[in-house]
């Protein structure tokens, strides 16, 4: 198994990031703006984006971490977890993501990286600013969008 791993810090305070993380109208505002569901431990959330669709399964929401379980979408994420990790260090909130469990590197995990990259940055700039760039305003990486 390999993982994704990301690093970024958010000039905000950790309750800001943490509310774009575990609510609709916050992932909406970074990840992709047709986001629906339940984002309560539990639920599901749906997010749509030009290709396809990916559906998570919320398994842990307390301050420090948020955690999802990939249950619909691309093969190659099915059963792959989701991962933020929250600490505030100064005036930073870092976020520590994790994309685990993927079977093996193949391109579209590096495509994948690339893109959880640009939408991190999205939520940095929803943090600081107030406003991201959620698909489908999001960067185009490749042909693959």
């Amino acid at each position: 198994m390999v993982d994704i791993l990301q690093r970024v810090g958010v000039v905000a305070p950790r309750e800001t990031v943490h509310d774009a993380l575990t609510t609709i109208d916050g992932l909406a505002g970074w990840w992709t703006e047709d986001t629906t569901g339940d984002a309560s431990v539990g639920g599901e959330i749906r997010f749509a984006f030009e290709p396809g669709v990916v559906t998570v399964r919320v398994l842990e929401s307390a301050p420090d971490v948020v955690r999802w379980e990939v249950v619909d979408g691309a093969p190659e994420w099915i059963g792959t977890h989701i991962v933020f990790k929250l600490a505030q260090e100064g005036e930073y909130t870092i976020v520590r993501f994790r994309h685990e469990g993927w079977a093996e590197p193949v391109e579209f995990m590096a495509h994948c990286t690339t893109k959880w990259a640009t939408f991190l940055m999205s939520l940095k700039r929803l943090g600081e600013t107030g406003v991201g760039e959620p698909a489908p305003a999001d960067v185009r990486v490749s042909d693959w969008h």
